[in-house]
Formats: structure tokens, C-alpha cells, sequence
């Protein structure tokens, strides 16, 4: 039985990606260090997850920015507006993929961004790929290759994760009539082949795909793409193995398209739609590896061992132990990184959590346990103490307020109605307020001024006391309130100085919620 990760956060342990990115638009870094932050990265994390006994670890999950635009960077697919960013000499090609990203003004051009929209249900954002007709595509940016080369170097060798041609097809846009992007599928296999043909030269041995379209609803042409595409890198690549990933949702209707691929292994999400493993496993041709997404890559809550271990010994009794593979149900990129960071959680909120480090333990633990292993007598504690984990959370009175439960229970249906009408409320809210016909105000919120910001980090550090710290909001208020007198505004706000992130701020004034130190993910 062998364990694999589908993708790793890439923002790091303490956000080094998103600082160094920062500092490098706004000039004050040269773009070695950049990249010198990103192998960082990327070697921490390959590290990291051979040191807890993954198997199959990923490459190509790094990302200066998103994914998707790292593949329309290596398949050129870069629309034309942006092809004069790279006739200035000192630009390279990650000031071409950031200005495809966030637009680019500089050397007196003003160029747009591509378009950005949500990667499925997930709250994190893709750039969308720009196709035309008669599109032409070439190898333009190495990046997977010297991410698998650079992995070997270090002395990992990886599994490189694409995006499927199909799924990167179906997520880009056609920017021109007449034609449809799956008619791009002949002219955008070649480069993915010459992709391939790179990666078996220097070594590699599993290629994952990911294709998500695979669990949505996808009409006969997008089928058609996917028997051709992997029937084409079969025949070119008869002894790579090919893992096709899906996630998000279950095969449903497009089960017997996926095992008819001739591919190695696929991997199916069992914490969006457990329910599809049966259907799965008797439909699973025996030349096909099974992998298993137990560990839900999409929350911070510790995995229920004795649930994932049910679903593992069903597939383990039907195809054997060597046809399975466990993983997370998808790309650990929606996950915070490390639990370990957070010292100052309460302890009894702390057992229940898993970031994305603790994840990779938990899909190390279950191939330990669903193999009964000797490897360590901790194995079975390790199970007695996730259960334990699970108990706690079920009933723990930090979030099981039996007061809260009896007042709900005791809601009637005349108290989810108001006691007078529009046109009563409207009189007196006039007589109240006595407010102008047509009043003006603002959303709440004014900017957050560099001042302010560091008036809470020396507050927060105890360089400022509450004292102090209270006057100079009390005066930023009152110089926001006096503006909006001079402007005339009718209905005034404070600007909210004292907030931190609006979300954070009002969850902290309130019994159960918790808020991490260091639980960011990219979005």
C-alpha cells in the first residue's frame, strides 16, 4: 500500500511567499531572492512530507501565483496585449506571468489582467486561460521540469501534478466566435506529450493529472477529448505510470468513462462522496491502481481514523492492498500549513485540529493502521487518541451549549415575523431620525492608515498601553467623523479604526470562535 499528497501549500509556515512577492513588486528585491524563496519553499515542503513517510510526494504544486496561469505560462498560451512586457530588457519571464496575473504598467504601457473566477466550490481563485481560434501552443516556460530536476537534486524523486489538457481546456474562456476550446485539443497534445517526453528523460516514474471536469457534468465532446487525450500519452508512453485525479465530487455518471482511460492509477474523493466507493470498486478493472481520498484537504478538522479505516479495508478486502493508495481528498492548498505554529490555542480546541502538516501524518497513520503495523507501538495509541479527539469534540461544552439549544428549540414561528408593517416602521423611523428624502452615507469602514497599523502591532507587542492606544483611535475617529461633517454626509460612521480583519475582529467580541496566529490559506 503506498500513500501520495495531490499538493502542498505553497504560501509557507509564515506567509514567506506572500512577502517576498510584495517586496519584489514594489521594487525592493531582485528577482533571485524571489526564486531563492520559492526553492526554499518547495524544498521544506518535499522534505517535510518524505520525512513522514509519503511515498508519492509532489512537484510542479508551487506556485508564484496559481496554477492554472503556470500552465498557460508553459504552454504559451499568453495573449498577445502582453508579448511587448518582454521586448523590455530587464524584464524575465516571471514580470511576463505576473503582469498576465495582475496587469502591468510600466514603460509607458498600461496592459489589463486576465480574468480571475473561483476554482470550483473552493474560495481560492484561478486565472483564466484566454483561447482563440486556431490558437497555436509551444513549450514556453520549463518550470515543471526544473522543479522535478531540482526535487532530484535534493534527493526526492516526485510525482510532477499537471493540469489535465481536458480540464485546462474547460476552465479557459473562448475570447473569440466560432469555434469551441475542446477544438484546441489536437493542437495543445503536443506539447503536453513534449512535457512528458522531458520528465521520463530526467527519471520521472508517476505523472499526476488533475482532472476535476471528471466529477461535474460534462456532455459528449468533453468525453470524447478525454478517451482520445489518454489514449494518445498510452500509446506514446506505454510504461509511465498515470495517476488521473478527481475531487470535489463523486464519478457519478462519468464512473465508466473514468476506469475506460488506460491510465495507472485514479484517485477518487471519499470525503465529498463516500458513497461512490462501491460503485467504484466494482467497476475498477484490475490492472487499475485505487487511490483513496480519506483525509479531507478542505478543513482544519482532525480526520475520524475509524471512518477512513472502514472505507480503506472495504477497497483493501475487494481489490487487494497493493491496488490502493491513500492520499487527502484533494490538494492540501486549502488547508493552513502547520498546527505546530499555533502555541496559544486552548489546548482542548488544539487536539481536535489538523493544518496541512498534520494531515500528511494523519495519511502515514492510516496506511500504519489499515496495514496492522509493527513498524511502532505507538500506531494503535496514535488510534486510541484520535478516537479520543473525535469523542471530545462531539460533546465538549465550548461548542455544545445546551442553554443556546433549549432557547432555539423554544423559537415560535410568530417570533420570526415583525409586529407592525413597512408603512408603520417607515413613520416612525422618519420621526426618529428625521433624515432628509434622499440621506447619504458610507459602506462603515475608512482605509486602515499606516499609522493605525502600527499603532496595533506596538499595541499588540505591549509597546503601546490600552491606554494609549485607545486615546490615538479616539482621535482618529474624531478627525473622521469632523470630515464627514464638512462634506456633508447625513448618516456619519467612526471608520472603524479599532478593528483588525472584519471578520476576526467581531469573532473575537464573541463565545465560540477561536482565532489562529498563523492559520493562513491562499485564496
Amino acid at each position: 500500500m503506498q500513500t501520495h499528497n495531490l499538493g502542498y501549500p505553497r504560501i509557507g509556515s509564515h506567509r514567506e511567499l506572500k512577502k517576498a512577492c510584495e517586496q519584489y513588486w514594489a521594487g525592493k528585491i531582485p528577482v533571485e531572492e524571489l526564486v531563492n524563496t520559492g526553492r526554499n519553499i518547495c524544498i521544506r515542503n518535499w522534505t517535510l512530507q518524505k520525512e513522514a513517510g509519503i511515498d508519492l510526494i509532489p512537484s510542479n504544486d508551487f506556485s508564484f501565483y496559481d496554477q492554472v496561469l503556470d500552465m498557460s505560462l508553459t504552454v504559451g498560451a499568453i495573449p498577445g496585449r502582453y508579448h511587448e512586457v518582454m521586448l523590455h530588457k530587464n524584464n524575465s519571464e516571471l514580470d511576463l506571468y505576473f503582469a498576465m496575473a495582475r496587469g502591468y504598467q510600466k514603460n509607458g504601457l498600461d496592459i489589463t489582467a486576465m480574468e480571475m473566477t473561483k476554482w470550483f466550490d473552493t474560495n481560492y481563485h484561478y486565472i483564466v486561460p484566454e483561447l482563440y481560434k486556431n490558437q497555436e501552443f509551444k513549450l514556453f516556460s520549463t518550470k515543471i521540469i526544473s522543479e522535478f530536476v531540482g526535487a532530484k537534486r535534493a534527493g526526492i524523486r516526485t510525482k510532477p501534478v499537471l493540469i489535465g489538457l481536458v480540464s485546462y481546456l474547460l476552465l479557459g474562456k473562448e475570447k473569440e466566435e466560432g469555434f469551441d476550446k475542446l477544438d484546441l485539443v489536437k493542437k495543445l497534445l503536443p506539447v503536453y506529450i513534449q512535457i512528458l517526453h522531458e520528465l521520463r528523460v530526467h527519471g520521472a516514474e508517476w505523472i499526476q493529472f488533475d482532472e476535476p471536469f471528471l466529477a461535474l457534468d460534462i456532455d459528449s465532446k468533453a468525453k470524447e477529448a478525454f478517451r482520445y487525450v489518454y489514449a494518445e500519452i498510452k500509446k506514446e508512453f506505454p510504461t509511465l505510470k498515470i495517476m488521473i485525479a478527481t475531487y470535489f465530487e463523486g464519478l457519478n455518471d462519468n464512473l465508466p468513462l473514468a476506469v475506460s482511460l488506460p491510465v495507472s492509477a485514479l484517485h477518487i474523493d471519499l470525503v465529498r462522496c463516500p458513497g461512490q466507493l462501491d460503485e467504484v470498486l466494482n467497476a475498477v478493472p484490475e490492472n487499475r491502481t485505487l487511490s483513496l481520498g480519506v483525509v479531507d484537504g478542505r478543513n482544519v478538522w482532525k480526520n475520524d481514523f475509524q471512518q477512513s479505516l472502514e472505507l480503506i479495508n472495504k477497497a483493501v478486502a475487494k481489490i487487494g492492498t497493493e491496488r490502493v493508495m491513500i492520499a487527502p481528498s484533494c490538494s492540501l492548498l486549502h488547508s493552513p500549513c502547520d498546527l505546530d505554529e499555533e502555541t496559544s490555542l486552548n489546548a482542548e480546541i488544539r487536539q481536535w485540529l489538523a493544518f496541512a502538516k498534520q494531515k500528511i501524518d494523519e495519511v502515514v497513520t492510516l496506511k500504519q493502521l489499515a496495514a496492522n503495523s509493527k513498524e511502532s507501538q505507538a500506531v494503535p495509541e496514535k488510534l486510541k487518541d484520535n478516537q479520543q479527539a473525535i469523542e471530545s469534540r462531539k460533546t465538549s461544552p465550548l461548542i455544545h451549549n445546551s442553554e443556546v439549544q433549549q432557547r432555539v428549540k423554544a423559537i415560535t414561528e410568530a417570533e420570526a415575523k415583525r409586529r407592525n408593517t413597512f408603512a408603520i416602521r417607515r413613520e416612525k423611523q422618519h420621526k426618529a431620525l428625521n433624515l432628509p428624502l434622499f440621506p447619504t452615507t458610507t459602506i462603515g469602514s475608512f482605509p486602515q492608515t499606516t499609522e493605525v497599523r502600527s499603532w496595533r502591532a506596538k499595541f499588540k507587542k505591549g509597546e503601546l498601553d490600552e491606554q494609549q492606544y485607545e486615546i490615538r483611535l479616539k482621535e482618529e475617529i474624531e478627525k473622521t467623523i469632523r470630515w464627514q461633517e464638512e462634506a456633508g454626509i447625513d448618516v456619519l460612521v467612526h471608520g472603524e479604526f479599532e478593528r483588525n480583519d472584519m471578520v476576526e475582529y467581531f469573532g473575537e467580541q464573541l463565545e465560540g470562535f477561536v482565532f489562529t496566529r498563523n492559520g493562513w490559506v491562499q485564496s
